[in-house]
Protein backbone atom coordinates (compact mmCIF):
# COMPACT_ATOMS: atom_id res chain seq x y z
CA UNK A 1 0.00 0.00 0.00
CA UNK A 2 2.64 2.43 0.68
CA UNK A 3 4.46 1.95 -2.50
CA UNK A 4 1.71 2.97 -3.94
CA UNK A 5 1.29 6.02 -2.06
CA UNK A 6 4.64 6.71 -2.56
CA UNK A 7 4.24 6.20 -6.48
CA UNK A 8 0.79 8.53 -6.23
CA UNK A 9 2.62 11.49 -4.33
CA UNK A 10 5.16 11.21 -6.81
CA UNK A 11 3.38 11.47 -9.52
CA UNK A 12 1.64 14.51 -8.20
CA UNK A 13 4.86 16.07 -7.50
CA UNK A 14 5.98 15.60 -10.87
CA UNK A 15 2.48 16.78 -12.41
CA UNK A 16 2.56 19.85 -10.22
CA UNK A 17 6.07 20.56 -11.66
CA UNK A 18 5.03 20.17 -14.71
CA UNK A 19 1.25 22.41 -14.01
CA UNK A 20 4.32 25.32 -13.24
CA UNK A 21 6.57 25.06 -16.24
CA UNK A 22 3.46 25.03 -18.28
CA UNK A 23 0.85 27.73 -17.48
CA UNK A 24 1.79 30.22 -18.57
CA UNK A 25 -0.57 32.31 -15.79
CA UNK A 26 1.34 32.80 -12.88
CA UNK A 27 -1.62 32.01 -10.16
CA UNK A 28 -2.39 28.75 -12.55
CA UNK A 29 2.06 28.38 -11.81
CA UNK A 30 1.89 29.12 -8.24
CA UNK A 31 -0.98 26.42 -7.96
CA UNK A 32 0.96 23.84 -9.84
CA UNK A 33 3.74 24.75 -7.19
CA UNK A 34 1.58 24.45 -4.03
CA UNK A 35 0.38 20.74 -5.59
CA UNK A 36 4.19 20.25 -5.74
CA UNK A 37 4.90 20.72 -2.35
CA UNK A 38 1.65 19.19 -0.53
CA UNK A 39 2.75 16.12 -2.59
CA UNK A 40 6.43 16.25 -1.08
CA UNK A 41 5.24 16.75 2.38
CA UNK A 42 2.94 13.84 2.05
CA UNK A 43 6.32 11.97 0.87
CA UNK A 44 8.18 13.30 4.26
CA UNK A 45 4.73 12.13 6.24
CA UNK A 46 5.35 8.58 4.55
CA UNK A 47 8.59 8.84 5.48
CA UNK A 48 7.53 9.48 9.13
CA UNK A 49 9.72 12.57 8.86
CA UNK A 50 7.26 14.59 11.24
CA UNK A 51 9.22 17.82 11.33
CA UNK A 52 9.64 17.86 7.83
CA UNK A 53 6.43 17.35 7.14
CA UNK A 54 5.38 20.32 9.02
CA UNK A 55 8.05 22.29 8.12
CA UNK A 56 7.00 21.76 4.38
CA UNK A 57 3.59 22.85 5.13
CA UNK A 58 3.84 25.41 7.81
CA UNK A 59 6.90 27.07 5.92
CA UNK A 60 6.25 26.28 2.54
CA UNK A 61 2.79 25.89 1.92
CA UNK A 62 1.84 28.50 4.44
CA UNK A 63 4.06 31.09 4.61
CA UNK A 64 5.90 31.25 0.85
CA UNK A 65 2.74 30.52 -0.79
CA UNK A 66 0.33 33.10 1.09
CA UNK A 67 3.44 35.76 -0.04
CA UNK A 68 3.57 34.76 -3.61
CA UNK A 69 0.07 34.87 -3.73
CA UNK A 70 0.10 38.13 -2.15
CA UNK A 71 2.37 39.40 -4.20
CA UNK A 72 0.50 38.26 -7.55
CA UNK A 73 -2.96 39.40 -6.49
CA UNK A 74 -0.84 42.92 -5.27
CA UNK A 75 0.63 42.92 -8.70
CA UNK A 76 -2.32 42.13 -10.66
CA UNK A 77 -1.14 40.90 -13.82
CA UNK A 78 -2.93 40.95 -16.81
CA UNK A 79 -2.76 38.47 -19.96
CA UNK A 80 -1.35 41.10 -22.24
CA UNK A 81 1.30 42.00 -19.14
CA UNK A 82 2.70 38.42 -19.97
CA UNK A 83 5.76 38.34 -22.13
CA UNK A 84 5.08 36.47 -25.16
CA UNK A 85 6.80 32.81 -24.83
CA UNK A 86 7.35 31.38 -28.42
CA UNK A 87 10.15 28.75 -27.71
CA UNK A 88 8.47 27.62 -24.19
CA UNK A 89 8.41 24.05 -24.95
CA UNK A 90 10.99 23.82 -27.23
CA UNK A 91 13.29 25.07 -24.98
CA UNK A 92 11.57 22.57 -22.12
CA UNK A 93 12.05 19.95 -24.46
CA UNK A 94 15.72 20.43 -24.61
CA UNK A 95 15.95 21.00 -20.83
CA UNK A 96 14.87 17.49 -20.71
CA UNK A 97 17.01 15.87 -23.09
CA UNK A 98 20.12 18.12 -21.00
CA UNK A 99 18.56 16.22 -17.99
CA UNK A 100 18.77 12.83 -19.16
CA UNK A 101 22.51 11.80 -18.43
CA UNK A 102 21.85 13.45 -15.27
CA UNK A 103 19.35 11.00 -14.17
CA UNK A 104 21.48 7.99 -15.75
CA UNK A 105 23.85 9.02 -13.31
CA UNK A 106 22.03 9.21 -10.17
CA UNK A 107 19.81 6.14 -11.58
CA UNK A 108 23.64 4.27 -12.06
CA UNK A 109 24.68 5.26 -8.59
CA UNK A 110 21.67 4.18 -6.73
CA UNK A 111 21.49 1.27 -8.28
CA UNK A 112 25.26 0.24 -7.54
CA UNK A 113 24.37 1.40 -3.43
CA UNK A 114 24.66 -2.04 -1.93
CA UNK A 115 21.69 -3.64 -0.28
CA UNK A 116 19.91 -1.80 2.45
CA UNK A 117 17.00 -2.58 4.05
CA UNK A 118 14.50 0.36 2.35
CA UNK A 119 11.47 -0.36 4.36
CA UNK A 120 10.25 2.37 6.63
CA UNK A 121 10.55 1.64 10.46
CA UNK A 122 7.65 2.96 12.40
CA UNK A 123 9.20 4.02 15.60
CA UNK A 124 12.42 5.73 13.93
CA UNK A 125 13.23 8.80 14.96
CA UNK A 126 13.82 10.10 11.54
CA UNK A 127 12.67 13.69 10.60
CA UNK A 128 11.89 14.02 14.39
CA UNK A 129 12.60 17.56 15.43
CA UNK A 130 14.42 16.53 19.03
CA UNK A 131 17.24 14.50 17.14
CA UNK A 132 17.37 17.57 14.05
CA UNK A 133 17.88 20.11 17.50
CA UNK A 134 20.43 17.86 19.49
CA UNK A 135 22.20 17.55 16.42
CA UNK A 136 21.95 21.20 15.28
CA UNK A 137 23.16 22.82 18.94
CA UNK A 138 25.77 19.90 19.65
CA UNK A 139 27.48 19.28 16.56
CA UNK A 140 26.49 21.70 14.21
CA UNK A 141 26.56 25.14 16.87
CA UNK A 142 28.80 27.12 15.06
CA UNK A 143 27.62 26.98 11.49
CA UNK A 144 24.05 27.43 12.94
CA UNK A 145 24.88 30.56 14.33
CA UNK A 146 26.76 31.89 11.76
CA UNK A 147 23.64 31.00 9.02
CA UNK A 148 22.04 33.02 11.72
CA UNK A 149 23.87 36.15 11.88
CA UNK A 150 24.12 35.93 8.14
CA UNK A 151 20.06 35.90 8.18
CA UNK A 152 20.34 38.83 10.01
CA UNK A 153 22.52 40.70 8.12
CA UNK A 154 20.76 39.87 4.89
CA UNK A 155 17.34 41.16 6.43
CA UNK A 156 18.85 44.54 7.49
CA UNK A 157 20.67 45.05 4.35
CA UNK A 158 17.64 44.11 2.15
CA UNK A 159 15.48 46.56 4.73
CA UNK A 160 18.34 49.18 4.15
CA UNK A 161 18.36 48.91 0.51
CA UNK A 162 14.40 49.48 0.33
CA UNK A 163 14.41 52.55 2.23
CA UNK A 164 17.21 53.83 -0.21
CA UNK A 165 15.31 53.28 -2.85
CA UNK A 166 12.08 54.73 -1.41
CA UNK A 167 14.32 58.01 -0.41
CA UNK A 168 15.79 58.48 -3.90
CA UNK A 169 12.29 58.42 -5.23
CA UNK A 170 10.95 61.22 -2.83
CA UNK A 171 14.05 63.71 -3.61
CA UNK A 172 14.05 63.27 -7.46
Amino acid sequence: MSDFIFIALSGLSILGAIMMLVYKNPMYSALGLLISILAVAGLFALLNATFLFMVQIIVYAGAIMTLILFLLMFLNIKEEHLPKEPKKYLLITIGAIIMIPFNMVILKAVANLPEADMNIVANSTFGDIKPIGKLLYNDWILAFELISILLLVALVGSIVLAKRKKAKKENA
